[in-house]
């Protein structure tokens, strides 16, 4: 019996051999007008043997893993089976996780969109996946603004963002950009080049007696000493020099207490982002329908992410030029925002939505006719591309006695490339001598 902590259930420790797969690009579907050097994929097939085909690869070099898989409410969805039982539920997410942790850099991050039904089971099994040490926050995202009123118990308003690093104690998210509500305060200015400043606390909460001494205010003479039990956040030298630098302000008609001049230029041009994410930040379930209903109005995909709660995440995990992939990418949202954001990406659907929803998205993207979603905050005017790929077809098939046999789809080639993803390597066509090489 193993002596550590662990969530365990029915088939947890079978073995699943995976097969390493091809990827094929159809190169009649993919999108490479603007840019033909892409390295964007949006591949087609089962996300456990994409994943498995990338990981020779891409291993250690994607900064950024979203995901949005089922979430195994027992609803049914027309675009995924979201009713398996538990335990089975348990085992096609934990394979697809410990590949996606192996394809995560050394400074990357995974972010794994969830509710309720399965939140509390799948943050244990990340804890062990990816370490408990490793655990950064659970992200409270609002999907809501009106109750449910035919909820039979409470009126669900939020779903969760479990956040992992590869490695959290050198791994920091980025800063969010500063707004106007974050500088609304900054709106006195004494035209000494210094730029705009507000009034802040001169006290600090933790005492030392080095932070206790009289201030003077220059326009009345009179004293100030911190409040019994406080002291201020500098020292009596640093405290001089403010008043010589005119770093202090003592109220509207000069004669009150000091308080300390908080210059706008002088913070830290980012805001350290909170756990709760309020629908008017990032967006809710509603206003991401509206954004897909543009893609497809026919098949309005059930359960897609607005580009705002995506773009607030790729924004605090990645910068321009990394990679970011997601292996339920759904609707398309991710690639969408990734290609706008100015990152790379890898996104893997299973469904036949894979062509009627997120090629088409892509393609609208980049043609630069989306202009919904953060395309206006980000003066998106087209651009990019992506390469389409399809898995192949199983390397070995069963003939009528039962014996294993190699599939009759696959040419010379394909062959000799699939040995070669066996053996871990990459098989490629040298156009010097027209023969094959490994690499």
């Amino acid at each position: 019996m193993s002596n550590k902590l662990e969530l365990t259930w029915y088939g947890k420790e079978k073995k699943i051999n995976i097969e390493p797969r091809l990827l094929i690009e159809n190169k009649e579907l993919s999108n490479t007008e603007f840019d033909a050097d892409t390295e964007n994929m949006l591949i087609h097939g089962d996300n456990l043997l994409a994943l498995k085909a990338l990981e020779s690869k891409y291993t250690g070099k994607v900064k950024c893993v979203y995901i949005d898989p089922p979430y195994n409410t027992g609803s049914a969805f027309e675009h995924y089976d979201d009713n398996v039982e538990h335990s089975q539920w348990l085992n096609l997410i934990k394979p697809r996780l410990e590949i996606l942790r192996n394809l995560l850099s050394d400074d990357g991050s995974i972010w794994i969109s969830i509710d309720d039904d399965e939140g509390h089971y799948l943050k244990v099994l990340c804890d062990e996946i990816f370490g408990r040490n490793n655990f950064v926050n659970t992200v409270i995202w609002e999907k809501k603004y009106s109750p449910q009123n035919d909820a039979k118990w409470l009126s669900d308003s939020h779903d969760f963002i479990l956040v992992y690093a590869k490695d959290k104690q050198t791994w920091r998210p980025n800063l969010l950009p500063r707004g106007d509500k974050q500088n609304k305060y900054y709106k006195y200015d004494d035209g000494d080049g210094r730029g705009l400043w507000r009034s802040d606390n001169v006290l600090v909460k933790s005492f030392s007696q080095s932070g206790v001494f009289p201030i003077v205010n220059p326009n009345t003479g009179k004293e100030y000493y911190p409040a019994e039990g406080s002291c201020y956040r500098f020292n009596r030298e640093t405290a001089q020099r403010y008043l010589a630098e005119n770093r202090f302000y003592f109220g509207k008609d000069g004669k009150g207490a000091p308080q300390l001049k908080r210059y706008l230029s002088e913070v830290k041009q980012g805001v350290t982002a909170l756990t709760i994410w309020k629908r008017e930040d990032v967006s809710d379930n509603q206003e991401a329908k509206k954004e897909v209903k543009v893609f497809n109005s026919g098949s309005v995909f059930a359960t897609p992410k607005p580009e705002r709660l995506i773009e607030r995440i790729i924004m605090l995990a990645s910068n321009e030029g990394d990679l970011v992939l997601d292996s339920f990418l759904g609707s398309g949202t991710t690639a969408a925002v990734a290609l706008k954001m100015k990152r790379r990406f890898i996104s893997v659907e299973l469904g036949n939505h894979a062509y009627t929803h997120c090629k088409v998205r892509l393609d609208k993207v980049i043609s630069g006719e989306d202009k919904g979603g953060i395309s206006k905050s980000l003066n998106w005017q087209g651009g990019g591309g992506y390469k389409f790929y399809e898995l192949a077809p199983s390397l070995i098939n069963v003939d009528s006695f039962g014996e294993p046999i190699i599939n009759k789809e696959y040419s010379a080639d394909m062959l000799a490339s699939t040995v070669a993803l066996h053996e871990g390597f990459d098989y490629f066509l040298t156009k010097s001598n027209g023969k094959f090489d490994r690499n």
